[in-house]
């Protein structure tokens, strides 16, 4: 593994605001670096990206992990200048509470804020620290003077709007990798750092390969469509941390069932024992409130198997963090995997 490329790629990609449906700068970013590692690309008409990697067989597999992360839309605009929220999948609100944003209009201007609660001063309103935290009690305050609807509507700011927040990225001496949408843009630069393996080295897989960026995955169609002559699909997303769950940040993990059922038992086992003999670390775990882009394929009548692995990611949908050792275990189980 090529870390400094790895880490610089994904702290690169974790700087391009991509909300679900706002991922066109990211999917760009990702179109260009790979077509510069010498590969062909696509992007379908939903806005995945779509990179082929030939191979000693014609059998076609896939590989997939999403652009896409959870985010923000201007649902209104209040009378005293501050936005009503709803939310672009599924984050954890409270945790967005006193978090800055970014907010895009449609004439491409930039407005930046701040996510708070309805009560957000602890001298001015008795329920500051037990207001339930949700679409219905947080807002935006924009930092622009505004007094009131007319005043935000000049910015050109209006319902719709998409609201992007801050990751906080950092990545420490002990190698830890802090940020937010780690899920799944983690799993992107573990991808693309694979592509810059077969790359460098010229290495040949077992399996034709299509490697897939997909961009709607957190509100649950990225992988409907996928090529059809795909009979695999890996997806690599994050895996789990927490009660009842044996994965740590310093796995890769292999996920046998989550939410949509078991995934394939065959391409399973055959994950578990190549990260048996490669001495990886590695958990095999149940995901029971989780779902993928592979869940989404075979619940499109696509006709494959499906099988899913990813770093663990401690925290998710909040204040997320894995380490370098995750990430270099899920790049050697990817390895293996597309060589045999």
């Amino acid at each position: 593994m090529n870390k400094e490329y790895t880490l610089n790629l994904a702290e690169e990609i974790l700087k391009i605001d991509s909300p679900s449906g706002f991922t066109s700068n990211v999917i760009a970013f990702l179109k260009t670096e790979a077509e510069r590692l010498g590969f062909k690309t696509s992007v379908t008409q939903k806005g995945n990206l779509v990179i082929e990697v030939e191979g000693e067989s014609q059998e076609a597999r896939g590989v997939c992990a999403h652009a896409d992360t959870l985010g923000l839309m201007v649902r209104s605009i209040k009378s005293d200048g501050k936005l009503a929220v709803t939310k672009v999948g599924g984050p954890i609100m409270n945790t967005l509470d006193g978090e800055y944003c970014r907010i895009y209009t449609r004439n491409g201007k930039v407005v930046t804020g701040t996510i708070l609660s309805n009560s957000p001063s602890i001298h001015v309103y008795k329920d500051a620290t037990t207001l339930e935290r949700n679409e219905d009690t947080m807002e935006v305050r924009i930092d622009e003077v505004v007094k009131n609807k007319e005043d935000v509507e000049k910015l050109g700011i209006c319902n719709g709007d998409f609201i992007a927040i801050d990751t906080k990225t950092q990545i420490t001496p002990s190698g830890f990798i802090k940020s937010r949408f780690l899920d799944d843009k983690l799993s992107v630069a573990i991808l693309f750092s694979t592509l810059e393996m077969i790359s460098t080295h010229k290495m040949k897989l077992s399996h034709k390969t299509y490697f897939m960026i997909t961009v709607y995955e957190e509100v649950g169609h990225g992988g409907a469509w996928i090529p059809n002559d795909i009979t695999e699909l890996l997806g690599v997303d994050m895996g789990c941390i927490g009660t009842d769950l044996a994965c740590t940040e310093y796995d890769v993990s292999i996920c046998a069932k989550d939410s949509s059922g078991p995934y394939d038992y065959d391409m399973t086992t055959k994950l578990i024992e190549i990260a048996k003999k490669e001495k990886l670390n590695y958990a095999v775990d149940i995901y029971p409130m989780y779902g993928s882009d592979v869940s989404t394929a075979l619940k499109s009548s696509n006709n494959i198997k499906g099988a899913l692995i990813g770093p663990g990611v401690h925290a998710s949908h909040g204040m997320e963090r894995s380490h370098i050792q995750a990430v270099e275990s899920s790049i050697k189980l990817l390895i293996e995997y597309l060589s045999n």
